[in-house]
């Protein structure tokens, strides 16, 4: 029998086994895996459409929509999601992948950019209206984007709703669809690469991820330090701290990292920006070193003239 990663009195041991080989097989899992393949496939298809019409695709950008179907597909359809209702740090794994792991690789990996460049001219001017709608300019909108993905943090582990969604599953399952987009929202935001109504600047978007720090930290602060389980029905206290610090820690990181990403984003940007000035420079230094067409140039013995 493989040992327990994690032993506690009350929420289940955590066993490499399970991990392994528990996968969903439920009927929304796989309705669920079925469609996150499907995007996936899309990607891949849309990308040889380019390549046969000699437009070059990214490379990375494919890798890193691959690694977030990869992570949402762990997240909701692997062995892990056979303890998400049992052991609360197994939840908060869960709920770093959907929300800040897979969505930052979907970002990376600009999907809409990807549609408009494969897509005919009907298809593209359809997303772009879709782009443009006044219901996604609003949903997309910086302020409803920041206040929904912090406010989700903070009402699901620190209100009874974590606890509600527990006893009914439905809930719960909607509960994961929720993070993934207010995830994918949040991070099109700040990380993305596609177009969009809101173009933020680079220290807006660093000052955004600044705002989550304190917000994360007090999440940790009072789950590391609870008197009593989130959900005292399905985890342990020694669980609920133990999830605590996973999202307090793991959770920083990322902003860390996020944070790195938007500097270099910056740092490519100021590059292109010096590029371009420079060509611009060239042809008017090349412009104005060009010879001058004297007077009466191409008068009635030139031929061009008449």
């Amino acid at each position: 029998m493989t040992p327990p990663l994690f032993a506690d009195a009350v929420s289940p041991p955590i066993e490499l086994h399970t991990l392994l080989t528990g996968w969903q097989t439920d009927t929304l899992s796989l309705v669920a895996l079925a469609i996150e393949l499907g995007l996936a496939a899309w990607y891949l298809v849309s990308a040889r459409r380019l390549a046969r019409r000699g437009r070059r695709w990214s490379r990375w950008r494919t890798a890193s929509f691959l690694a977030g179907t990869a992570l949402v597909v762990v997240a909701a359809q692997s062995g892990l999601a056979a303890y998400d209702d049992e052991v609360f740090a197994a939840h908060v794994v869960q709920h770093l992948l959907l929300m800040n792991l897979a969505p930052i690789c979907y970002a990376l990996g600009a999907p809409v950019t990807l549609a408009l460049q494969a897509s005919n001219r009907p298809t593209q001017r359809r997303l772009l209206r879709v782009i443009h709608h006044p219901v996604v300019e609003f949903v997309t909108h910086p302020a409803v984007v920041v206040v929904v993905a912090y406010g989700t943090m903070v009402a699901y582990f620190l209100t009874p709703f974590y606890n509600f969604s527990l006893e009914h599953p439905l809930v719960h399952d909607l509960t994961h669809l929720h993070f993934l987009v207010s995830g994918c929202l949040f991070w099109w935001l700040v990380v993305g690469l596609d177009p969009s109504r809101w173009r933020l600047g680079y220290p807006a978007k660093l000052g955004i991820l600044a705002a989550g720090i304190p917000v994360t930290a007090i999440l940790g602060v009072a789950l590391t330090s609870a008197s009593t389980s989130v959900a005292p029905a399905f985890h342990s206290l020694a669980d609920t701290r133990r999830g605590g610090s996973i999202l307090w820690i793991v959770g920083e990181l990322i902003t860390f990292v996020a944070m790195a990403i938007i500097v270099y984003q910056w740092m490519r940007n100021e590059e292109r920006q010096a590029v371009r000035a420079d060509r611009l420079l060239d042809a008017a230094e090349a412009l104005a070193a060009a010879p001058a067409v004297p007077d009466g140039a191409g008068s009635a013995g030139d031929p061009g003239a008449r």
